[in-house]
């Protein structure tokens, strides 16, 4: 049975501008005279929409206005009184409230995505002085964008911003951006490979409290399980349910399809369910990934009422997130630097850190230094001296994982989609969206701009964009068999930007938990943050600013041994 989403077309009938009537059709395919799309709640926009360095306009017919695009968003959610929710408030007001230091500390931190930018964050709040470097010429790191020479926006992956991410969620709130959040209708929506062009939802009702919301869910859904799969699959999960998270690390050992076998749960669960969840999650499938991965992503959305409601950010992340944590920073005196890539770390006798050479020679000291680049670059980075400590040595295991980012802006509105995060359950896409749908920035009402994750990428990662399109269009034919042939017959591109990471998110394959380090490090003076780092949140968004929470939070406590450290270094120059 094919689902109609949250995305509505109009049929407006216009009297001195105001419009008669606004209806909710049962079906966004069955209305071909619609004027333009409604998304429910929020303000009006619209007006000429640049699309691929021109402007598309639409012949009126005589006697109409110019029609305006509602775009209605859910409200957000009640998260705010959640236990997370407020662990996560309470640790960022220790920063704020911390004693103020006599001498502020001067932080050197490597990275600013958004591990580097929470540390500086909450060492600013704290009352010392970081200094961020960026290597490149954006913020963001792995929510990096850029903007094309026709003015949009092409970003490294799909961020999707989750209810049961309890710092993210703070970190809206402390910088007054929570309305920057486009909440969706609380569902997952998975493609029907055996029905091309259909979907199958589950829908988490909103009166129900939470486990009961998500085995709802479960339950009402027919098309993808049967019942005695879903019973098999519910006896199997029950001891995470129960067990927490000291559960959930134990199951790091097992591959998802490794666990889901040792549990009875038959293959055809991983195969309609898991193997889109385990590449949404980390890119890669069920008997590569981790089960811890998932345990952590269905202990939150189970045991959170809200954990599992989505938000796209309402454009660009370095301007609508990245940008107010600078501002906040450089309004406490921090700074963020771009364009300054470090070289070399370079070491003290003892075999600490002295101070870091940058690529166009110049070098900067602190009183303290944070690596909050991707784990990839920190290994290339490492110093020789270091690489046989246990603390480094163990982050041999910790790998990127290769994905690809998709973006297509086609010729036509596509019907066949959803005002959301869509699963494809394709063998080379992960998950995607219609952007020009989702997205206020990025809205068009005449032209679908899709975003897709191409993943697993471990085979495509070297070869060309037109390879990487023409597999993509093959597989968004299936998707949009009426819209969408893989010749261009039907919906034709206008144009296409591939960005390929090589190392993203580390691989979570089993046994790496053991091997992600602490914020703080052996090496006095020297601290870690990143998702990779050790926090109960996945490789996320959320992980990456739990950990720079983490690594201010050990700055801050080690302050006075800092300080001293600074001092004895000054009093042995002054005798040298």
């Amino acid at each position: 049975m094919s689902l109609c989403g949250s995305v509505s077309a109009l049929n407006l009938r216009w009297e001195k501008g105001i419009p008669k009537s606004t209806t909710r059709c049962c079906s966004p395919s069955s209305c071909e005279k619609s004027n333009g799309l409604a998304f429910w709640g929020s303000e009006f926009v619209g007006g000429s929409l640049k699309v691929s360095g021109r402007y598309v306009n639409r012949k009126l017919s005589k006697g109409t206005l110019q029609l305006k695009v509602v775009c209605v968003d859910y409200p957000r959610p009640q998260i705010d009184d959640t236990a997370n929710f407020l662990e996560a408030a309470t640790l960022s007001a220790s920063f704020r409230a911390s004693a103020r230091p006599s001498k502020p500390l001067k932080i050197v931190i490597a990275g600013a995505g958004l591990a580097g930018l929470s540390t500086a964050k909450y060492l600013a709040d704290a009352g010392h002085k970081p200094v961020l470097l960026e290597a490149r010429d954006v913020l963001g790191g792995k929510v990096a964008a850029w903007k094309d020479n026709d003015g949009d926006w092409y970003e490294t992956g799909l961020h999707i911003f989750f209810g049961a991410y309890p710092n993210v969620q703070n970190l809206f709130g402390e910088l007054g951006i929570n309305d920057r959040l486009q909440w969706k209708e609380h569902s997952m929506i998975f493609a029907m490979p055996n029905k091309p062009g259909e979907f199958s939802r589950f829908d988490f009702p909103d009166l129900l409290p939470a486990p009961i919301n998500g085995i709802w869910a479960i339950l009402r859904n027919s098309e993808m399980l049967t019942w005695p799969e879903k019973i098999k699959f519910a006896i199997g999960l029950l001891p995470a349910m129960l067990g927490g998270q000291s559960y959930v690390e134990a199951q790091d050992n097992l591959t998802v399809q490794e666990w889901m076998r040792s549990r009875g749960v038959p293959d055809r669960v991983t195969t309609e369910v898991f193997i889109a969840m385990s590449k949404a999650l980390n890119f890669i499938n069920p008997d590569e990934l981790s089960m811890q991965c998932i345990l952590i992503a269905l202990n939150r959305f189970l045991q959170e009422k809200h954990g599992s409601k989505m938000a796209f950010l309402d454009g660009n992340p370095p301007e609508r997130l990245c940008e107010p944590i600078v501002e906040h920073i450089q309004s406490l005196d921090g700074e963020v630097r771009l364009n300054s890539r470090i070289q070399k770390i370079e070491l003290n006798n003892d075999g600490t850190v002295k101070r870091f050479l940058l690529n166009d020679g110049s070098v900067i000291e602190g009183d303290a230094y944070v690596f909050a680049t991707p784990v990839d670059i920190l290994k290339l980075l490492l110093p020789n001296d270091w690489k046989e400590i246990p603390y480094f040595k163990k982050l041999d295991k910790l790998v990127g994982v290769p994905v690809i980012n998709v973006h297509i802006w086609f010729d036509r509105k596509l019907k066949n989609t959803y005002d959301h995060l869509l699963f494809s359950r394709s063998p080379l896409l992960s998950v995607y969206a219609d952007m020009s749908v989702t997205c206020k920035e990025y809205y068009n009402p005449n032209q679908s701009m899709l975003e897709l994750v191409f993943a697993p990428a471990e085979e495509w990662i070297s070869r060309s964009d037109s390879e990487i399109i023409d597999a993509t269009m093959m597989e968004l034919a299936k998707l949009f068999p009426d819209e969408i042939s893989a010749d261009q017959s039907k919906a034709k591109i206008m144009k296409y930007h591939v960005v390929k990471t090589p190392r993203s998110v580390y691989k979570t394959v089993p046994n790496c938990e053991p091997c992600r380090p602490l914020q703080r490090s052996p090496i006095e003076g020297f601290y870690l943050a990143g998702d990779y780092t050790k926090q109960k949140y996945l490789a996320s968004m959320e992980g990456a600013v739990l950990s720079g929470k983490f690594c201010a939070q050990a700055i801050v406590k080690d302050y006075e041994m800092l300080v001293a450290r600074e001092k004895r270094r000054v009093a042995e120059a002054g005798v040298r």
